[in-house]
């Protein structure tokens, strides 16, 4: 018989609705059960494309015997942390701080009330690779539960202890753009000269690192630092975490030489991605990089477009019970297909008799990244396109189609931005359609939901979801000009302040002050899986200010600078998003054009600046005589005789006006 999972919408949680495992929903009532029986919680975290959470639900979850050890002992909750991203940040934590590796799935061991005293992640049926086996923990965690229940208090006092200073966020003072320049100094060290990234293995994309390398080499010209950043998307973008055929890319690599995924597909890191690699190509006009984004574009399109036309959550990892199954071949596989043309494709693409990953192939050109010329460039192309219909009709990876507000942000603003470089506006257009189904299905007055699928919003709108959201309608408000657009970050900002803010210590909170009391209310500027919500809303409240002048924007702006700055002494690394906004709010760049819309002059100012790669630049178009708020540093100028005319202004100074692209892209430097 089915669970009480089968009443979720959640996919990840649908798939373990046949589990022998009495699971139950994240909520009061399972609680309260685990109260009246006695038992401790085992919560369970994972998501619906993770590999490894796959493997412990084939070894453990759908086995009788360990399910029988399960409901007999504890009361078990099962979360997909997606669609729970806060109530996963927590336990998280508190793994971190029992000194264990996080990631999923996680399995983490809880009072009746929801606090911590042990967990870990993957544990196999049996012990092995020097962890124990699960039904060996699960027995051993009962009986501490039952007859050492002075551990348990001591390692749940403990743990709560270091939760709530976690979320303590460290005030200081002292930010420059010097300061700025010295963490891209220290992180270009911590780059792999070879391979791009951080150091080591597993390798993951981490943009906002990239971002910040390339920003500081905008700033300064350290060469060192454009050649880390663009070493990295290269090798990124040849290498086996790309998929060659269908475009988009995986959620990171397990080796150092971006070979080998595990090969789910979030719709995140893509989001993320396609704006970098953009901001790559302005400067460069890299083809590689150019060709990257319109796959992945069109991957999503194809792919990714979930009920109501926003933007679904992932592809699974697994297809038949295998890893990678769908996405890899056999040396023989591409001698069928592709004929007398296999010889050519197979040097370029790393497909040899061995293999290159368990006896198959997954396509890579990371040995060989320099792109051919264009007559070969374009038979390869047809080479894909052929392997790309071959492989459709393979089984295909399970899809997540569920809505999330905060991940459909970043995209709807990295295909605003990129829709805008490339002069694609189907692109902007996607990311309109993708805006409205967010606001018609998770939207419910000022408020958001995280998450909808199947006609239901199924969990609270977070920090992320609000600030991503308010970050992509300025996006679209640029491209389109659509008042619209800035209303609704106007007004989900308001939301974050009035619910969200911290009038102690400063900073949002991940959650909203009438929404579900969980046993910490977290509160960070570190990036995750996506980037920090407090770095995001620097860059929103900037944007805010210069198009409002509301001093009140700024005001909050300087308030979350001064809020994490003392984060700085204990990691940088993670403060990556926050810094990025934070340099805006030191000297955004602003570019203001005067001129009628549908002026040729006006719009070949328009594509100058859409051109550039301009990390963090603001830019607006007004009609003639159109009124800047009193303190914008363009407020009162106008045409210059008569004709379109650009501002470029950086911080409280602009510089004389210019009439011309070329004199336009003089005074940016470019």
């Amino acid at each position: 018989m089915p669970n009480r999972l089968a009443e979720e919408t959640s996919p990840y949680l649908l798939q373990h609705a046949d589990n022998p495992v009495d699971w139950q929903p994240w909520g009061a009532e399972a609680f309260a059960r685990a109260r009246a029986e006695n038992k401790p919680v085992l919560l369970s975290v994972g998501y619906a494309a993770c590999h490894w959470c796959h493997v412990m639900a084939h070894e453990s979850f759908e086995d009788p015997a360990t399910a029988a050890v399960m409901n007999e002992l504890f009361v078990s909750i099962k979360v997909d942390r997606e669609e729970r991203p806060d109530v996963d940040t927590i336990y998280q934590s508190a793994l971190a701080m029992l000194g264990q590796q996080g990631g999923w799935p996680l399995t983490m061991f809880l009072t009746p009330d929801g606090a911590p005293f042990w967990g870990g992640t993957y544990f196999p049926p049996t012990s092995r690779w020097g962890r124990p086996g699960f039904t060996e923990v699960l027995r051993a965690l009962s009986a501490a539960y039952a007859t050492e229940p002075e551990k348990v208090t001591g390692n749940v006092a403990a743990l709560a202890e270091a939760l709530a200073k976690q979320s303590e966020n460290q005030p200081g003072a002292g930010l420059s753009l010097e300061v700025l320049d010295q963490v891209a100094k220290q992180l270009a060290r911590q780059f792999d000269p070879a391979w791009g990234g951080l150091r080591g293995a597993p390798k993951f994309p981490q943009p906002g690192l990239i971002e910040l390398l390339w920003r500081g080499w905008w700033r300064s010209r350290r060469p060192e630092w454009r050649d880390a950043a663009l070493r990295t998307l290269t090798a990124m973008s040849q290498g086996g975490i790309y998929d060659h055929l269908g475009g988009g890319f995986a959620r990171y690599s397990t080796d150092e030489e971006w070979l080998a995924p595990h090969f789910e597909k979030m719709l995140y890191d893509n989001a993320q991605l396609v704006g970098l690699l953009t901001l790559a190509w302005q400067e460069t006009r890299d083809p590689l990089y150019a060709a990257r984004v319109e796959e992945t574009v069109a991957w999503i399109e194809r792919e990714m477009i979930a009920e109501g036309g926003a933007f679904a959550a992932t592809l699974d990892a697994d297809s038949e019970g295998e890893e990678g199954r769908f996405y890899v071949w056999t040396e023989a596989e591409i001698d069928a297909v592709l004929g007398e043309r296999s010889a050519a494709f197979k040097q370029t693409y790393d497909v040899t008799p061995s293999g290159n990953w368990e006896g198959k192939t997954i396509l890579n050109r990371r040995h060989d990244p320099a792109l051919c010329d264009a007559e070969t460039e374009a038979a390869f192309a047809k080479d894909r396109a052929v392997l790309l219909e071959r492989r459709a009709v393979r089984v295909r990876p399970g899809w997540d189609d569920k809505v999330l507000a905060d991940w459909n942000g970043l995209m709807i603003a990295a295909l605003a931005q990129a829709g805008q470089a490339f002069d694609r506006p189907g692109w902007i257009a996607l990311a309109e359609t993708a805006f409205a189904a967010v606001v018609r299905q998770l939207g419910d007055g000022d408020r958001l939901a995280h998450a909808w699928r199947r006609g239901k919003a199924t969990a609270p709108g977070l920090l992320e979801d609000y600030a991503d959201m308010a970050a992509a309608a300025l996006a679209l408000h640029e491209a389109t000009e659509t008042p619209a657009y800035l209303e609704h970050a106007k007004l989900w900002t308001a939301v974050l302040d009035r619910h969200f803010w911290d009038g102690g210590r400063g900073g949002y909170f991940l959650t909203a002050d009438d929404g579900e009391a969980l046993i910490v209310r977290t509160k960070s500027a570190y990036d995750a899986a996506v980037p920090s919500g407090n770095g995001t809303m620097l860059g929103v409240l900037t944007r805010l200010h210069h198009l409002t002048g509301d001093r009140l924007y700024a005001l909050r702006a300087d308030s979350l600078i001064a809020a994490f700055t003392g984060e700085l002494q204990r990691n940088f690394i993670p403060l990556a998003t926050w810094l990025n906004r934070a340099e805006d709010r030191m000297e955004l760049l602003q570019i203001v054009v005067i001129g009628a819309k549908d002026d040729p002059a006006a719009r070949a100012l328009l594509r100058a600046v859409h051109g550039r790669s301009l990390p963090g630049r603001m830019l607006l178009r007004l009609d003639p005589g159109t009124a800047l708020p009193e303190d914008h540093p363009a407020a009162g100028k106008a045409m210059l005789d008569g004709r379109p005319t650009a501002y470029l202004c950086r911080g409280p100074v602009c510089q004389a006006p210019v009439t011309t692209p070329e004199a336009l892209l003089e005074l940016i430097g470019a």
